[in-house]
C-alpha cells in the first residue's frame, strides 16, 4: 500500500492486547490462572504476564490444553495482590481479546471481588475478522495462525496468545484497504467508557422489564425519553450497542447522567413515557401533535380516580388515573390511593387522554380508586 498505516494510528488511545487462562468457563465458578498483555503506547511495545493462584484445583483437562499444573501456581500471586498494578497497566487503553467477551468479563468479576471497577472500551478480533473477511468461514485463533501466517510462540498460553493477537493487529493493513479498517474497528469497538456517571454496573440496576428512561446531557438538559419492555438491554443498545443508529452514536456522545422507571406493564410504560416528555420537554423528543378534533379539556366518564394492574414478571403494581391525568403508580391499592391525596391539580393531559381512551375502547379493566384506601386488593387477582 502507498499510505503507510497502523491500526492504532486510527485511535486517540493506547491499547492492550489481553489473553487469560483459566479453570473454566464460568466467571462466577472459575478464577483465572494466568495474564498476559501486550501494550502498545508512545513508548513502543512492551509485555507482561503473570501466573495466578486461583485459589482452586485446575480440572485435569484444563492443565493438558494450558500446560497449567496445580503445581505451577501454587505459590504464585493471587489476583487481588496483583489488581492494582494490573488495573493501571490496563485503565484507560483499548482491550482488545479474540472472543473479548470472555476475557472482559473474567476481568472484570476478579477486579470486582477486589473491590475494583473495570469497565474497558472493548474491541472483539472475532468479530473484526468476521467483519474483515466474511468469505471465511472460520475466525478462531488457529485459523487467524493458518490464515495470515502468524507465528507462535507457545499456544493457550496467556501472554503467546496476547503476542498472535498484535501480530494479527499488524496484518492488517496490508490485506484491507485503509478506510474499510478505519471503518470496521470504529463498528466493532464496543464502548463501556460512558459519560458523566454511567458504569455498566449502573446500567446493571436498570428494571430488567418494562419501563421508562431519560438522558440527561450538559447542566443536566433533559436529551431523550424513551419507553421499553426490557429497558436495562435498551439503555445498553443505546450507549454501549455494536449496531447502533448514527443518530444513537450522536445521543451517546451527549448523555451525562440516566434515570429510570421500571412499570411493570406497557400501558404504564407509555402513560409515564407521555408524562415525561410533556413535563422535561427533551431536546430529541417530539411533543404530541395537537389537532383540531383534540379536545382543549375532556369530561371524565368516571366519578374520580380509577386504578388498573398491571405484572410483569417481577412485580405488580397499581396504575391511577384520574381527570385524564396520570398519577403514577404504586406497588398496592394503599399506596396508589395516596398517589392521589398527595397529587397536586393540574392541567389536562392530551396524551394521557388519547392513550387511555384507545386502552379503555379496547376493554382495559379499571376500577374507582377507594381513596381511604381500603379497597380490596383481592379484587384485582386475575
Amino acid at each position: 500500500m502507498s499510505e503507510q498505516f497502523s491500526p492504532e494510528a486510527a485511535l486517540d488511545v493506547p491499547i492492550v492486547f489481553v489473553d487469560l487462562e483459566t479453570t473454566g468457563g464460568s466467571t462466577s465458578e472459575h478464577r483465572i490462572t494466568e495474564v498476559g498483555v501486550v501494550e502498545i503506547g508512545p513508548a513502543g511495545v512492551s509485555r507482561w504476564s503473570s501466573l495466578i493462584d486461583p485459589q482452586q484445583p485446575i480440572p485435569s483437562f484444563i492443565q493438558q490444553l494450558t500446560g497449567i499444573t496445580n503445581e505451577m501456581v501454587r505459590g504464585a500471586p493471587t489476583f487481588e495482590s496483583v489488581a492494582p498494578a494490573l488495573l493501571e497497566r490496563l485503565n484507560g487503553k483499548l482491550f482488545v481479546a479474540h472472543n473479548a467477551s470472555f476475557d472482559r468479563g473474567f476481568l472484570r468479576s476478579e477486579f470486582r471481588r477486589a473491590g475494583l471497577a473495570f469497565d474497558p472500551d472493548v474491541l472483539c478480533t472475532v468479530r473484526l475478522s468476521r467483519a474483515l473477511f466474511p468469505a471465511e468461514k472460520r475466525h478462531g485463533l488457529d485459523a487467524l495462525v493458518e490464515r495470515h501466517a502468524l507465528v507462535p510462540s507457545d499456544r493457550h498460553r496467556a501472554l503467546a496468545d496476547a503476542d498472535l493477537i498484535w501480530q494479527f493487529w499488524q496484518r492488517l493493513p496490508t490485506l484491507v484497504p485503509l478506510d474499510t479498517l478505519r471503518a470496521q474497528i470504529e463498528r466493532t469497538t464496543r464502548r463501556y467508557r460512558l459519560a458523566g456517571d454511567i458504569t455498566e454496573d449502573l446500567l446493571d440496576t436498570a428494571p430488567a422489564g418494562c419501563g421508562v428512561y431519560a438522558f440527561y446531557g450538559e447542566d443536566d438538559a433533559p436529551l431523550y425519553v424513551g419507553r421499553s419492555v426490557r429497558v436495562r438491554q435498551r439503555l445498553r443498545s443505546h450507549l454501549t450497542g455494536e449496531r447502533r443508529s448514527s443518530k444513537d452514536i450522536r445521543l451517546a456522545q451527549q448523555v451525562r447522567r440516566v434515570e429510570w422507571r421500571s412499570t411493570g406493564g406497557e400501558l404504564g410504560a407509555m402513560l409515564a413515557e407521555a408524562q415525561w416528555i410533556t413535563t422535561l420537554r427533551p431536546g430529541q423528543n417530539r411533543l404530541p401533535r395537537v389537532t383540531k378534533s383534540d379536545p382543549a379539556d375532556a369530561p371524565w366518564p368516571f366519578d374520580g380516580p380509577i386504578v388498573f394492574e398491571e405484572r410483569d414478571d417481577t412485580q405488580r403494581v397499581f396504575h391511577v388515573v384520574d381527570r385524564w391525568r396520570y398519577l403514577g403508580h404504586a406497588p398496592s391499592l394503599a399506596q396508589a390511593a395516596q398517589l392521589h391525596v398527595s397529587a397536586i391539580a393540574g392541567a389536562f393531559e392530551l396524551s394521557t387522554y388519547r392513550i387511555l381512551q384507545s386502552h379503555l375502547a379496547r376493554g382495559l379493566r379499571v376500577m374507582p380508586l377507594s381513596v381511604s384506601s381500603d379497597t380490596p386488593e383481592s379484587s384485582f387477582a386475575a
